[in-house]
């Protein structure tokens, strides 16, 4: 069941991202901006975060979940280093997750060969 509704959250939250895209005229470099933003404000707010633990990784793996992990490290560090801490917390909570994001494209890149579009 825990598949299932990560499944249909996750699906939901990209749905939300689509009709923004299909209603709009934002490009999707600001509706992925606006995806970790809202992130941010709703783990800003406690709001996340219980839904994080309802919706297990349906909530984690999208972009609102990214930017609910940029703050959850900066809110951390804050606590222990102080205004520097604003600084540092959201690059340590992000670093894993943005090298895997770099040496996973970089090994598709090596397999697919990409190509540009003219």
């Amino acid at each position: 069941m825990d598949y299932i509704k990560a499944f249909i959250i996750g699906g939901l939250i990209c749905v939300c991202a689509q009709i923004l895209m299909e209603k709009t005229k934002m490009m999707p470099g600001r509706i992925m901006v606006t995806l970790v933003i809202t992130g941010v404000v709703l783990g800003f707010l406690g709001v996340y975060e219980p839904f994080l633990e309802w919706a297990g990784c349906g909530a984690s793996v999208p972009l609102t979940g990214f930017g609910y992990a940029l703050f959850k490290g900066m809110k951390q560090s804050v606590a222990s280093m102080g205004l520097l801490g604003l600084f540092n917390g959201g690059f340590e909570a992000a670093a894993v997750g943005c090298g895997a994001a770099l040496v996973f494209a970089y090994l598709s890149s090596l397999v697919f060969q990409p190509k540009m579009k003219k």
